[in-house]
């Protein structure tokens, strides 16, 4: 019988994208591997607990989600804030109107994001 070797990742995982309201069921992969454009088969792997995310990838899904990065990583700590979270502190923005942007960017798909900033360079 063959084992998961990231189980227990792909469980927390899945509580993430569950608090987060993303896609369900059958549709999640679909949607993880477009909302970061990865391959279904990636998502799949992620999913499952066949695959890790690299590092870069795993602090963007704790950013987009607002999980805890070491919870989302190892299980340590808890799901949600505390300092073990990686965040973004507010007085990195200007004001509340660009986080409230940087917010709603972080929740486009990748291939939004780039045609975000097409149409914002072309103006």
């Amino acid at each position: 019988m063959a084992t998961v070797p990231h189980a227990e990742f792909a469980r927390r995982l899945h509580r993430v994208l569950d608090a987060s309201g993303f896609a369900v069921g059958r549709r999640r992969t679909g949607a993880l591997a477009e909302y970061y454009d990865v391959s279904r088969e990636t998502a799949r792997k992620w999913l499952g607990g066949l695959a890790l995310p690299e590092l870069d990838r795993m602090i963007e899904l704790a950013t987009d989600h607002r999980a805890s990065f070491e919870w989302l990583s190892t299980g340590r700590g808890t799901m949600k804030g505390g300092p073990l979270s990686v965040r973004d502190a507010q007085e990195k923005y200007g004001d509340l109107e660009e986080a409230r942007l940087m917010g709603l960017v972080r929740k486009l798909a990748r291939k939004q994001r780039r045609a975000l900033l097409d149409l914002l360079e072309s103006l």
